[in-house]
């Protein structure tokens, strides 16, 4: 079964083993690019990348679960989410039209191909 759409594995390609199993191939991220709608937040006392996910990406459904396209897009990528972000760390990120029609778009053209 491929990764379901929006899924931070949807970066991986499925492949199969002598024996007919799928295994996903190493998770390749998508990187930060500059775009216009780019907003960068500033960490204040607490908060998570899946909170920040929850707010920055409400209109989605489950928008929470996005956490990796934040931790993923910055131009020194979030290598382990689970770490707390620092007060005062300026986080990038990209607009929901970004998350929608460039980075989730992109991992659905490589489940395709």
């Amino acid at each position: 079964m491929p990764p379901q759409s929006g899924s931070r594995h949807g970066f991986c390609l499925g492949v199969l083993d002598e024996e007919g199993r799928r295994f996903l191939t190493e998770r390749e991220p998508y990187r930060y690019r500059v775009f216009a709608d780019n907003r960068v937040h500033c960490v204040v006392g607490g908060e998570t990348l899946f909170e920040l996910a929850g707010r920055y990406f409400a209109p989605l459904p489950r928008a929470c679960g996005f956490w990796w396209a934040i931790a993923d897009f910055q131009p020194d990528p979030i290598l382990d989410p689970t770490l707390a972000l620092e007060e005062g760390t300026k986080v990038v990120i990209p607009s929901t039209r970004v998350l929608t029609d460039v980075i989730l778009a992109e991992a659905r053209r490589r489940e395709a191909g």
